[in-house]
Order: C-alpha cells, then sequence, then structure tokens
C-alpha cells in the first residue's frame, strides 16, 4: 500500500471520527461490510468461519451491532435451530455514509482557511 493511499484512509477514518458515529471494532467492520456487500444467507457460523474466529466473537460482535440496530437476527422459519444474520436500513444508511466518507476523501481537497491548513500540517 503507498503512503498516498495510508494518508488517504487516514483521511477516511479522521472524518468517521468526526462524525460522531460509532466507534466499530474493524471485526464488527468487516462482519458488517462481509453481510452488507456479499450473497447471504449469513450465518454466526459461516461468518466466524470467513473471518477465521470463533461464534462467541462474533455473537458478541452482533450483539454491539444488533444493539445499533445496524445488523439483526432473524430465526430460520423451516429449521428453528438456524439464526440468521439480517441487513437493517439503519446499517444501510450507516454503511451509506461511511462510503461517502471514502469517495470524499478521493476527491481533489477543497481549499482550507488558513487555520484548518495549520491543524492539517501539525498532524500530517
Amino acid at each position: 500500500m503507498s503512503e498516498r493511499s495510508l494518508k488517504g484512509w487516514m483521511q477516511t477514518l479522521i472524518s468517521y471520527v468526526r462524525s460522531g458515529q460509532p466507534d466499530l471494532t474493524n471485526r464488527q467492520m468487516a462482519l458488517m461490510l462481509l453481510v452488507y456487500l456479499t450473497p447471504g444467507p449469513h450465518t454466526v457460523r459461516g461468518l466466524a468461519n470467513i473471518l477465521g474466529v470463533s461464534k462467541p466473537v462474533i455473537t458478541r460482535a452482533l450483539n454491539t451491532l444488533g444493539t445499533l440496530g445496524y445488523l439483526r437476527r432473524v430465526r430460520d422459519e423451516a429449521d428453528r435451530r438456524n439464526v440468521f444474520v439480517a441487513k437493517t436500513s439503519v446499517g444501510q444508511e450507516f454503511l451509506e455514509s461511511f462510503e461517502r466518507n471514502i469517495e470524499e476523501e478521493g476527491q481533489p481537497a477543497p481549499r482550507r482557511t488558513h487555520k484548518e491548513r495549520g491543524f492539517i500540517l501539525q498532524h500530517s
């Protein structure tokens, strides 16, 4: 990864932190992206296998993401032992907002005031 890529990612993360949205761990974000960007159905066991973690790790992440309204559990009506992980409109909005942060960082930087430039330079 080039320094340019890392700086772009840094700016994306700074925008995310400034947005006031809840901080997600890398595992939580990876789980979100897996559920929203790959075909389902998704199960705890399947997600744990893909991420190379235990089922309790996925369960803890789902507890947090469920509380935030980003993902939800849905019982399989055909086999009540199975629980699927499902998308929500709140989670979709969260990822769309995060995607906008990424896209905005790929655009030419807007002209900043001297004060803003000084802040950026001090933290570069």
